[in-house]
């Protein structure tokens, strides 16, 4: 069995201080011992969501890996001592885990999203990959289910056999939704990707890498959806850039490289 990935505490939320390919083969680990994980794409809007929400908090803790879904946590993280921190972002690691998938023949499910999105991601990653399984796809209701629902959701997702469940409901309720469903389906990972389904899938807009790069791909966002994202990000902006200012100026000198454990072998995929 590998050695844990380091974690760093951002704002008190152990996040994943990783790069791109220690997740690819963390998750790959995973599905060869049949385990049982699942993992939480982060970004400052879900560090500011467990503020207040310690079971939200409580979930990202249990979580198989919290990766650094935005340029924030990767800056902080890098400034706490973890210089080899990279972005994990939930459509890169979609799409590196979609074609290591299709090399492997590791199954695909697609839940979540609004009718019809799941059947259009499968389609278009099929399309770019063909030797990718798809499992199935699912659109839940937007309401909550009754418990019976709820049961044949199960019973269909492990009827299907995925290797790889992917679920697109947006933070927090699809990390809800994994800790409460992580026992009950024979999956060995569930990856929560929120907004990757409608990007992959071609239903919106990324933002361009430079903006990426420099963490202002909330900018982008609330400029192409501002009805819907700007209570959000006018609170989490602000919030996380004091939150983050007051920890990294009460935090104690970072530790040396040399005194984190030495990076695990990269595997050719």
């Amino acid at each position: 069995m590998s050695a844990p990935l380091p974690r760093v505490p951002i704002l008190g939320v152990p996040v994943s201080a990783i790069t791109l390919d220690e997740a690819v083969t963390a998750v790959e680990d995973w599905i060869l011992g049949r385990q049982r994980h699942y993992v939480c794409i982060t970004g400052a809007h879900g560090v500011i969501e467990c503020q207040t929400d310690g079971a939200l908090r409580a979930i990202h803790e249990r979580a198989g890996l919290v990766t650094p879904d935005g340029m924030p946590l990767v800056f902080m993280a890098r400034r706490l001592g973890f210089p080899r921190t990279q972005r994990v972002y939930g459509p890169d690691l979609m799409r590196a885990l979609t074609a290591l998938s299709a090399r492997r023949g590791y199954r695909q499910y697609y839940f979540g999203g609004a009718s019809g999105l799941p059947e259009r991601l499968a389609a278009r990653l099929t399309e770019q990959f063909p030797d990718l399984p798809v499992a199935g796809t699912f659109s839940p209701p937007f309401r909550p289910t009754t418990p019976e629902e709820d049961e044949a959701i199960v019973a269909r997702i492990n009827a299907a056999k995925p290797d790889i469940l992917w679920v697109g409901l947006s933070t927090p309720k699809q990390e809800y939704w994994m800790a409460r469903h992580r026992d009950r389906l024979d999956v060995p990972v569930m990856v929560g990707v929120g907004a990757a389904f409608d990007f992959l899938a071609g239903t919106k807009r990324q933002a361009p890498v430079w903006m990426q790069r420099r963490g202002l791909e909330w900018a982008f966002r609330l400029g192409t959806e501002p009805r819907r994202l700007w209570r959000r990000y006018g609170r989490i902006v602000p919030e996380f850039i004091l939150r983050a200012s007051v920890q990294l100026l009460h935090a104690p000198a970072a530790p040396s490289p040399a005194q984190h454990a030495p990076p695990r072998p990269r595997r050719s995929f």
